[in-house]
């Protein structure tokens, strides 16, 4: 049984119970999914509602992969994200008095700061230099996946203000009582980083890289949209990329096979192993996505002389391609560009998604149409001397992470004047 934990806040209503589960396994997946993604239980779903409706549809529907129970739950059944890798899951249930769920927040206990892609290395450094003990932390996001999603999971109630302020004070209390440093929520919706600003977390601002459709019929019309310069590039790109007799399938639902899995794990941990020097995921993860979320799913798989050599796999919203990771076993040059960024831009436009978001980091994706945006996070600090040093620090990180946007955007590669005919 897991404990109860009485409200650590008078913000806390008194009807609601805050409690702590140490694993998705015990949460049953309708209710998780009822707060994560109301209404809708996956990406094909959704593409079924909107298909058999012919009226407008409201900003209301929407769907994120990642919050969901199988997502959160693959990970942690896989033994990717456990107490043995350093994430203990510590999930919060907000429960109405007649026991039904009304909120949620993926959260884990951290013994260090790995898989985050929220760098507050430095902070840990720091505060461990001056006596104190930064590690255990609470992380509230998802696993290795540095994608925008909500974090305070609510389902929809009119009480739903009241909800939220009881997981942030939940959120704190827990921290309280792990003797914790700090908690985390990154990855979160500006909306969301502002509610805890006024709740006694630090806003922290970053930089990703994201691709916006803007309703172009095609691949060669979005090309249009870019500067001769940038064109010429992008064609030249993609054309060596598959120079060398490769082809590219776009692989979902039933084409995800174990031999498929085989494949993308063995890209995965070729690439992987050279970038962290250990893969977070394990084999079994990519099974049981396969088996709970096949239609969220899509493979971008390159083949060369009848073996697949490289493969990027990306994940897909209601209106949002979502890249998350790579690898090759081959090495062609600007193949990694084809796989994770123009094939996604191609699904994109033909499926009809809004944009794409490329993962962290990356300046290199600004010329290849991905334009600068800024992500949001949220952070509790317990020991008041090393709040106010981190605020300090926040105050000057955001003025710079807002002057490099700037920057970058004027940077951008799309025509200053549409109007004027360049000839490639």
């Amino acid at each position: 049984m897991s404990p109860v934990m009485p409200p650590a806040k008078a913000s806390i209503p008194e009807d609601l119970r805050i409690r702590v589960v140490p694993a998705l396994s015990e949460i049953d997946a309708d209710a998780w999914n009822s707060c994560a993604n109301p209404g809708i239980s996956s990406s094909a779903d959704l593409n079924s509602e909107l298909c058999a409706s012919s009226a407008s549809v409201t900003q209301d529907i929407s769907y994120n992969p990642f919050i969901s129970h199988a997502f959160l739950h693959s990970l942690e059944a896989s033994g990717s994200a456990t107490a043995r890798t350093g994430w203990q899951p510590q999930h919060l249930l907000a429960e109405a008095p007649d026991g039904s769920i009304a909120g949620a927040v993926p959260c884990y206990l951290k013994s260090h700061s790995r898989g985050e892609y929220v760098f507050d290395r430095g902070w840990a450094e720091a505060y461990e230099r001056a006596g104190g003990e930064y590690y255990p932390k609470l992380q509230v996001s998802v696993p290795f996946t540095p994608a925008t999603g909500r974090r305070l999971l609510l389902r929809p109630a009119a009480n739903a203000a009241q909800i939220r302020a009881g997981l942030a004070a939940g959120l704190i209390e827990l921290c309280r009582r792990h003797r914790a440093s700090s908690v985390h929520l990154t990855f979160l919706p500006e909306a969301e980083g502002a509610f805890l600003a006024d709740n006694g977390f630090l806003h922290r601002t970053d930089q990703q890289f994201h691709w916006e459709n803007a309703g172009y019929a095609t691949f060669d019309a979005f090309l249009e949209a870019l500067s001769a310069r940038k064109r010429k590039t992008i064609r030249r790109e993609r054309r060596e990329a598959l120079a060398p007799g490769i082809t590219v399938h776009w692989l979902t639902g039933s084409d995800l096979t174990e031999e498929i899995w085989d494949a993308f794990f063995t890209f995965y941990t070729e690439t992987g192993s050279r970038k962290w020097g250990r893969p977070y995921l394990t084999r079994q993860f990519y099974s049981l996505i396969g088996q709970h979320m096949p239609q969220d799913i899509v493979l971008m798989m390159a083949k060369r002389a009848g073996r697949w050599i490289a493969g990027a796999i990306n994940f897909r919203g209601s209106d949002t391609l979502f890249g998350r990771h790579w690898g090759a076993i081959e090495h062609h040059p600007f193949l990694h560009f084809e796989l994770c960024y123009y094939q996604a831009i191609q699904y994109a436009i033909e499926h009809k998604l809004q944009r794409v978001e490329a993962g962290a980091q990356g300046e290199h994706k600004l010329a290849r149409g991905y334009m600068p945006v800024t992500t949001h996070s949220a952070h509790y600090i317990a020991d008041p001397g090393l709040r106010r040093a981190v605020a300090d620090y926040l105050v000057r990180e955001r003025a710079y992470v807002e002057a490099a946007g700037q920057e970058l955007a004027a940077a951008a590669p799309f025509r200053k004047d549409l109007a004027e005919q360049e000839q490639d």
